[in-house]
């Protein structure tokens, strides 16, 4: 595996991470507040923004890089072979779908804070 491929998967995991950690966080702080309550503490709040951001922030990251790779090497096969169009554009959705993932996972944090 290159280089460039495990910092991709390297920043794919880490929002991953960042992103459970998260909702463990959340999870906890809310089992600890009184019922009446219903709200979270201040800093169980700020770690789900932050694992929210990170989440979005890594996983866009890792989508551009492997969109960026993925697609210099989609215009060299199109340049040889024109007929590969519709599939080289199966892989590069497939590279976009990362950083869906990871806005999906930030919409499902943000909204257990509220």
């Amino acid at each position: 595996m290159s280089p460039q491929a495990r910092l991709a998967l390297g920043l794919t995991l880490a929002a991953a991470a960042l992103a459970v950690g998260g909702t463990f966080v959340l999870t906890a702080a809310s089992a600890a507040t009184p019922a009446a309550a219903g709200t979270l503490p201040a800093d169980a709040a700020g770690w789900g923004l932050l694992a929210a951001a990170l989440a979005t922030g890594l996983s866009s990251l890792g989508a551009g890089f492997a969109v960026g790779r993925l697609g210099t090497a989609a215009i060299g096969a199109l340049a040889e072979k024109p007929e590969l169009f519709g599939r080289l554009l199966i892989f590069v959705g497939l590279a976009e779908g990362i950083a869906i993932y990871g806005l999906i996972v930030s919409i499902l944090i943000l909204n257990r804070l509220s």
